[in-house]
């Protein structure tokens, strides 16, 4: 069974000919498909004209939120309603289009885990749009380890265990390629259409790049660090620990042999606070060392996925 996915947020010119586009598609392929559409507190008709087409057909099944939450969470909520063995993800303002999704299927059925799309000839403004998801593409693919061409691209591939194994947050729906490298999902991209935007607006600007960049340190440390956390603060505290260790070592033995005053140097300062700093990173990294193992054990999680057992009984 296929879940398709479909955060909307005040599309409703957009829904329509999405919905009809999407059915052509869906039925030739012959499988069995539900289309699960996730109103992200739109403040136009998207509510209305979404009830009018779930009335109708009953393979659409409609998520309606109180309020406007974010992509994220439209997607989270879309993946925990979703029956399907694969979930395919896109968006509702037809730039995506729906005669992709057999390919992104072809892929899957080839046992890859995720399939990216790659809008390889992006309709979108070059400085404000394409530029720096260009930058923010590079940065995550070097950081994470999982090269891609276009995180930002919603139209994706899952199969529905590797898409519900995350509680999802604040804007890490576009990571889920990365974060899922940490269980050793296998992942592709393949080219995909983006069309023009013809009706409504863009929900995204410039400053969405900060708010990526941010996240791209929180990814690395979630597929790196997770369990060893006190090696990233241990790490640093140590360093900081040893450099003011150090300079007071020097002040120390200055005062000694030559009899210098010390007492009115910055450098003084710097060393305490050094030594401080580092002690204040080492005791973070034991703390979160003991954070991470209460959240293991709490929710019965292994820090390990099996893919296979031969002669094993549970």
């Amino acid at each position: 069974m296929i879940s398709i996915v479909i955060p909307a947020y005040n599309e409703e010119e957009n829904i329509p000919v999405l919905y009809e586009k999407l059915k052509k598609v869906l039925d030739s392929l012959g499988k069995d498909y539900e289309i699960i559409f996730v109103d992200d507190g739109s403040e136009d008709r998207t509510p209305e004209v979404l009830k009018e087409i779930a009335e109708k057909d009953k393979k659409v099944k409609v998520i309606r939120f109180r309020r406007n939450y974010g992509q994220t969470a439209a997607m989270y909520a879309g993946f925990e309603h979703a029956r399907g063995d694969v979930i395919i993800t896109m968006d509702a303002d037809l730039q995506n289009d729906p005669e992709d999704i057999p390919r992104l299927l072809e892929k899957v059925e080839e046992g890859y885990d995720i399939v990216s799309g790659w809008r390889k000839d992006r309709k979108d403004p070059f400085l404000s749009r394409k530029l720096p998801s260009k930058i923010a593409n590079w940065i995550i693919s070097k950081v994470t380890g999982v090269e891609l061409h276009d995180y930002g691209c919603t139209l994706k591939a899952y199969r529905a265990e590797i898409a519900k194994r995350y509680r999802l947050y604040g804007d890490m729906h576009r990571f889920l390629p990365a974060l899922a490298k940490r269980f050793g999902a296998r992942i592709t991209e393949i080219p995909v259409r983006h069309h023009p935007r013809l009706y409504g607006r863009s929900k995204y600007g410039i400053g969405r790049t900060v708010r990526v960049i941010l996240d791209i340190f929180l990814v690395k440390f979630l597929n790196e660090y997770i369990t060893k956390p006190l090696y990233v603060f241990g790490g640093a505290g140590f360093f900081l620990f040893l450099a003011g260790f150090l300079i007071e070592l020097y002040l120390t033995l200055l005062k000694l042999f030559t009899g210098a005053d010390i007492g009115d140097r910055p450098l003084l300062i710097l060393g305490v606070l050094l030594i401080l700093a580092g002690i204040q990173l080492i005791s973070t990294g034991v703390i979160a060392e003991l954070i991470i193992r209460t959240y293991y054990e709490s929710r019965g999680e292994k820090p390990y996925v099996i893919e296979e057992k031969i002669n094993v009984e549970d």
